[in-house]
């Protein structure tokens, strides 16, 4: 029996316990406030259709001579811990002030559980986006999930920016350049060991990420140290088949951060930064924030492949079969790169010229390509450049989009059942002459409230949110969102108009791009 099947056989026996042995102690039938869990009792808060436990520590504070450390196991506290209130964010840029929020104190987690659904209930344990420098878990309200999916759905926080992924030839812990992935674990490893008291089933776990999050379920699914803690996944606006950050890579941002902040001694390097206030951490490396990059790897804080923790790539080990070999729902939104496009251009009151076009392309491909790319992408076929740009972005995926699923989409589906999806019901924002579409994180209100604006009150667009809810709840029960699975291109496509198959390549030119993926 595995280190992963002995936790869960122990979870359900100690639930089981329990409930024998708590004769004369508080109880969920007696208050359904509250939860015992391996640390201590918990008090949530009970609404009609769900119980709901916010700020519950899932590990250690990752604070003094535990920064950059991996999460180790939170320690038991005394009496019933209040679990109304959101716990901190981890430390992050407020971009409405341009300080500094949240604490290192941040390792949280919130449990949303249906009321009087039958048990042992499906979970769904939710890694939010942010580009791995900015979100938490208490932004996602899973409601409409929880009370209409009879899923307990989780929602993590985890270590962002420099607090998270810093890599250091320094530092000695195997996790280096991985913290918040070990922080993921650890959230998991929690689920696995409690969520039976909750009424969820150990046995039955999805892991799911949009954004950020999702390229974090990419690193999980190739991780050693995850295997058998998920047994589902769901990749949302993100791309496995996009490459993370080499140690070499990683380790020289590091060094650079450390001459920056004056660590410049190799040797005690990370001594001094453990020493160094967060609000000068954080915004290290945010100058390039909101421009446009040709690869996701390009970002500052990506996970390390190459490591103990990520020995490979991860679509070289969905390839090998060496990544887990577990149900997968991947995809995208149909117009993903219009947003990125506007928050550089348009969002910023400076909308791409047809004269700046061609020298951005040449930037971001080199004159070489370039050529080939303006031919396949000419400014007379678009109403604006900006769409001319987003519209090739979106096709090629480098941050994130539509041909660039294809590899990993051909690869894990040789060892698992793999679904496609695009969601493509546009947003109706419009900046200027540039209409944002399906972008980037369109259908995040379908499944949220709290996110964004909440879906517009149409019955056809509740319906569609219905709808995508039940595949997704589907998909976590069952490992079948029903929809056929991935052969050679093909997806669902979901819209208020349209639902229904497509060929995910079509209008994308991913002929193309295909060879110009790297």
């Amino acid at each position: 029996m595995n280190r992963s099947t002995l936790f869960k056989v122990l979870a359900v026996v100690a639930a089981a316990l329990t409930t024998i042995m708590a004769v004369g102690a508080p109880s969920y039938a007696e208050d359904p406030s509250l939860v015992e869990t391996s640390s201590g009792w918990l008090r949530g808060t009970v609404e009609e259709g769900r119980r709901t436990f916010l700020g519950v520590p899932y590990a250690a504070p990752p604070v003094g001579e535990r920064r950059w450390r991996a999460a180790e196991p939170v320690e038991p506290w005394p009496g019933v811990r209040d679990a109304t209130e959101p716990g901190s964010m981890c430390p992050q840029l407020d971009w409405t002030v341009g300080g500094l929020a949240g604490s290192e104190d941040c390792l949280f987690l919130n449990v949303d559980v249906p009321s009087d659904a039958p048990g042992p209930l499906p979970v769904m344990v939710y890694l939010h986006g942010g580009g791995l420098i900015s979100g938490q878990g208490a932004s996602y309200d899973p409601a409409r999930i929880v009370e209409g999916g009879d899923v307990i759905v989780v929602t993590v926080n985890y270590r962002l920016g420099a607090l998270g992924f810093l890599a250091h030839p320094g530092l000695d812990d195997p996790f280096a350049g991985n913290f918040g992935l070990a922080d993921q674990q650890e959230a998991l490893r929690w689920v696995e060991e409690n969520i039976a008291a909750f009424g969820g089933d150990p046995g039955n776990v999805t892991l799911w990420g949009q954004s950020a999050g999702g390229y974090a379920v990419c690193a999980q699914l190739a991780a050693p140290g995850a295997e058998g803690l998920f047994d589902k996944a769901i990749v949302q606006s993100a791309t496995c088949a996009n490459d993370v950050l080499t140690v070499e890579e990683a380790e020289a941002r590091g060094e650079r951060l450390a001459e920056d902040l004056g660590c410049t001694d190799t040797a005690l390097a990370v001594e001094c930064l453990r020493a160094v206030d967060p609000a000068e951490l954080v915004p290290w490396g945010m100058d390039g924030v909101g421009a446009i990059t040709r690869h996701h790897s390009d970002y500052t804080w990506n996970p390390v492949a190459g490591t103990e923790v990520l020995p490979s790539q991860p679509l070289a080990a969905l390839w090998r079969g060496a990544a887990a070999d577990v149900p997968l729902i991947h995809g995208a939104t149909e117009d993903e790169a219009r947003m990125f496009v506007a928050k550089a251009y348009d969002w910023r009151g400076a909308p791409l010229t047809a004269e700046a076009y061609p020298g951005v392309v040449e930037d971001l491909f080199g004159r070489r390509d370039a050529r080939t790319i303006l031919a396949t992408y000419p400014l007379a076929d678009y109403a604006t450049p900006s769409l001319a740009l987003a519209t090739l972005l979106t096709d090629y995926g480098g941050l994130t989009g539509t041909c660039s699923q294809l590899p990993a989409l051909e690869a894990a589906s040789r060892h698992a059942p793999v679904y496609s999806y695009e969601f493509a019901e546009p947003t109706g924002e419009v900046v200027g002459d540039f209409a944002l579409g399906a972008r980037h994180s369109a259908d995040l209100p379908y499944f949220w409230d709290g996110q964004l604006e909440p879906v517009p009150p149409t019955e056809e667009r509740e319906a569609l949110a219905e709808r995508l809810i039940g595949h997704w709840t589907a998909f976590a029960a069952t490992g079948d969102p029903g929809w056929e699975r991935y052969r050679h291109g093909n997806a669902m496509s979901f819209a208020v108009d349209a639902t229904g198959p497509i060929a995910i390549a079509e209008g994308h030119h991913c002929g193309f791009w295909i060879p110009r993926l790297r």
